[in-house]
């Protein structure tokens, strides 16, 4: 359906069902620690699928919240961490104050924002998420379900919706839905990482292109205040960047791009895989030259797994859901869903995830 990268094939080679864990566990925060002050519930019934962006010495935390089981109806809440918090196992026992910033308003996002990915784009905070659009629950409906919705901030606070992307228009019939999102600009292109799931029933690691205008138009009318509907912007160029392995049911984008030096980037992938369905994480080496995204190592293995308690046992057993990475020093510290039900913390020496990329490139 999708044109498939060259080196999808050659990175599946080395690819083999096992798991060597590297990332250290800094803590985890329960729902019961999370308190909000401009919703009349004080706590979620779940926190998970956070994302993360630092500034100074202070974390911005931007998790997927859940307050009934009733429709799983999904908001984002922001909340502020002090990094010794997390580093010190405060994280653990500490309770914070968050506040509901992102939440279902529109057509594109009427029944939950889901798992939010917060980054920055030309010194704006960008958050993509997935929409559970207004098709989501009508069972005469089976086209997206779900689609990426981009939202900006100049604070972290206030946010405003800007656009959803789409695929081109001969295509977009055949998408169940698109989640698992986020945009990556280098030069003068607009890279877009999105799954989409499509109408054979299959699910594609892609990433496609949109036009930098478009984005360009977002950032200005967002820093000028102007009133603005949400724009759908059609990407092009969709390619397959990399298929699932024999041993995986389907993959999965984790986190946005992080430069870790010579023009490329380390970009996380979660894999579930054919046995228990189980959600672990594995990683790539990309850049973006001549307006390709290309695949240049992987890890033969996966380096993170479900094994703390609350990474088995929660609202879905086995999970461990990374949505957000800050570089700090030669480490990368990672924010993720916990089996469904708590937000993680971990930390990966970046010295040793990228000696073992360095010996399994693929050229």
């Amino acid at each position: 359906m999708f044109r498939v990268a060259e080196e999808a094939k050659t990175a599946n080679k080395l690819r083999e069902f096992k798991t060597i864990d590297i990332v250290k566990r800094l803590g985890v925060i329960s729902p019961q620690r999370l308190h909000l002050k401009n919703y009349p519930i004080s706590n979620p019934v779940t926190v998970f699928n956070s994302s993360i962006v630092m500034e100074n010495s202070i974390v911005k935390v931007y998790t997927r919240v859940i307050f009934g089981y009733y429709m799983y109806v999904s908001a984002i809440a922001m909340f502020e961490v002090d990094i010794d918090d997390i580093f010190s196992g405060y994280i653990s026992t500490c309770h914070y104050s968050a506040e509901l910033v992102v939440y279902p308003d529109t057509r594109y996002d009427f029944w939950g924002t889901e798992d939010p990915r917060v980054y920055r784009v030309r010194d704006v905070l960008f958050m993509t998420y997935c929409g559970r659009t207004i098709n989501y629950f009508n069972p005469a409906i089976r086209v997206e379900r779900t689609l990426p919705v981009t939202a900006l901030s100049k604070n972290g606070r206030k946010w405003k919706k800007c656009c959803v992307f789409t695929l081109q228009k001969d295509l977009r019939k055949d998408v169940i839905s698109d989640k698992d999102a986020f945009l990556h600009l280098y030069n003068n292109y607009a890279f877009i990482f999105h799954r989409p799931h499509m109408s054979d029933e299959k699910y594609y690691l892609t990433i496609s292109k949109a036009p930098v205008e478009n984005i360009d138009k977002c950032i200005t009318e967002t820093l000028t205040n102007s009133n603005q509907k949400i724009e759908e912007i059609e990407v092009s160029n969709t390619t397959t960047i990399l298929e699932p392995a024999k041993f995986e049911e389907k993959l999965g984008w984790a986190t946005p791009p992080i430069e870790v030096g010579s023009k490329e980037y380390v970009v996380l992938i979660h894999g579930i895989d054919r046995y228990i369905e189980a959600y672990r994480v594995f990683a790539v080496l990309m850049s973006f030259e001549n307006g390709e995204a290309r695949i240049k190592a992987v890890t033969p293995h996966y380096i993170m797994e479900p094994r703390a308690m609350y990474e088995v046992y929660g609202d879905r057993p086995y999970v461990v859901f990374p949505c957000g990475v800050i570089k700090l020093d030669n480490n990368l510290v990672i924010s993720y869903g916990a089996a469904d039900f708590m937000i993680g913390f971990g930390e990966i020496d970046l010295s040793i995830l990228l000696s073992i990329l360095d010996k399994h490139r693929l050229e």
